[in-house]
């Protein structure tokens, strides 16, 4: 055999060589792990101490353990609750409670204190003292004056009819069964209104003739300018000394002791609003447990703000002053019960509030105490649900919002389930190991 077929011999034997050692190699290795794929599903596997989901948040307590931590629970209810929404107002004055009172005749003020802007006046108290002055014009006005209040006591007397017989009828029409409580009240306030108007025009139709006497005769006394009703000194237009003819304002007198609020509401709300319902109105810095002073809607002229996109809604409140006498004399012939609600720092006009609005919502809701929520370091809401032989459960719920001292809950336990109002939070640092 030459070197050049040794070397081809050689060549060729060592390739078959490693072909048979590769198969060799994928017959033994490979085959093995396909059985045991195939073998794999027969592999029967065991946990021993399965973790289940309800009980990861169990607590297990012992009756000393429970009497040691003194929990107390309430039920879970499904109950009427009316949502609330807070929006920004500004008091302002009603209409009519702003008086303006001028000298009925020319005169001169008469000396004395000067009276300052911001003082407290009651009704029947004066503020001025004005001594008549009449020549042949001032006696013309004076007497021109006491036609036209005569003529105003008569237009005010037919207005008062007009009222009454539109309470009487309002009445009427209520105990038939046919109208509402709201035309009735606005109807007598119509009245009352027109009652101080006709006595106001029966007073001023009275001074006038007086004082047209006294000038007659020469025995004219000063005439005392007192405001009609309680109130605050809002504007001083003229100073004792000074001459003022007739018709001429001389200070103004706003009553505070109730007061309207104008509320601007986005339109876009406008329609998830119940206006049947009364709003709270109570300081800006309120907050959603605090007790707010109750206010009625009221009817007004309609005003809007087209640029903001809101619609104004007014509500009227009382404002009671709790150093005043006449409120004191008022809770103390009630038994405080009539004016137990308004208490508080008195609003003045211009001031902001915030006024809380009912919203229309479902008629029954999900809730528990405000005091059976608690909160985990994820911001997660949850409340302990008490079971069976000492046994406490925690359960997640979902918040939609809180009134007063309860929560009103879109998801939760089922009604009628006992929640855990005090201790929860130790419950929920036993199972989790926090003391805070």
């Amino acid at each position: 055999m030459s070197y050049r077929n040794g070397l081809i011999t050689g060549i060729f034997g060592t390739a078959v060589a490693a072909s048979a050692l590769g198969a060799a190699g994928w017959f033994f290795l490979v085959k093995p792990q396909e059985a045991a794929k195939s073998s794999a599903p027969g592999v029967q596997a065991t946990v021993p101490k399965p973790f289940k989901e309800d009980q990861g948040a169990t607590v297990v307590l012992t009756a000393d353990s429970e009497a040691k931590l003194a929990i107390r629970t309430a039920p879970v209810e499904r109950k009427p609750m009316p949502r609330k929404r807070v929006y920004g107002g500004e008091v302002i004055v009603p209409p009519g409670r702003s008086l303006v009172v001028s000298a009925p005749i020319a005169g001169t003020l008469k000396q004395g204190p000067v009276p300052v802007a911001g003082r407290a006046v009651r009704a029947g108290t004066p503020v001025f003292h004005l001594v008549p002055l009449l020549d042949p014009v001032g006696r013309a006005n004076l007497t021109a004056s006491r036609v036209d209040a005569e003529g105003q006591v008569r237009g005010a007397e037919e207005q008062y009819k007009l009222t009454r017989i539109t309470f009487e009828r309002a009445k009427d029409v209520l105990a038939g069964g046919a109208g509402r409580q709201r035309d009735v009240d606005d109807a007598q306030a119509a009245m009352e209104v027109a009652k101080q108007a006709l006595a106001a025009a029966t007073a001023r139709r009275e001074l006038l003739g007086k004082v047209l006497g006294e000038l007659d005769s020469g025995s004219a006394t000063p005439i005392p300018l007192e405001p009609p009703a309680d109130g605050v000194l809002r504007n001083v237009t003229a100073l004792p000394g000074q001459t003022v003819p007739a018709g001429a304002p001389v200070f103004e007198v706003v009553n505070l002791d109730a007061v309207w609020v104008r509320v601007p509401v986005y339109v876009g709300d406008r329609d998830e609003i119940d206006v049947s319902a009364p709003a709270g109105v109570g300081p800006l810095a309120a907050r959603g447990g605090d007790v707010m002073r109750p206010a009625e809607l009221v009817s007004a002229p309609p005003t809007a703000n087209p640029v903001a996109g809101t619609v104004d809604l007014f509500y009227s409140t009382l404002n009671p002053d709790p150093n005043a006498d006449r409120w004191r004399a008022v809770v103390g012939a009630a038994g405080g019960a009539p004016i137990a609600a308004f208490a508080g720092t008195p609003v003045g006009p211009g001031q902001r509030v915030a006024v809380a609005l009912a919203l229309k919502e479902p008629a029954e809701a999900l809730t528990v105490p405000w005091a059976a929520i608690i909160y985990d370091y994820h911001g997660g809401a949850w409340v302990y649900v008490k079971g069976a032989n000492y046994t406490y459960t925690r359960e997640r719920v979902l918040v939609r919002h809180v009134s007063g001292e309860t929560a009103v809950l879109a998801e939760g336990p089922a009604p009628g389930k006992q929640v855990v109002v005090a201790g929860a939070a130790e419950l929920f640092g036993t199972e989790t190991g926090f003391s805070k």
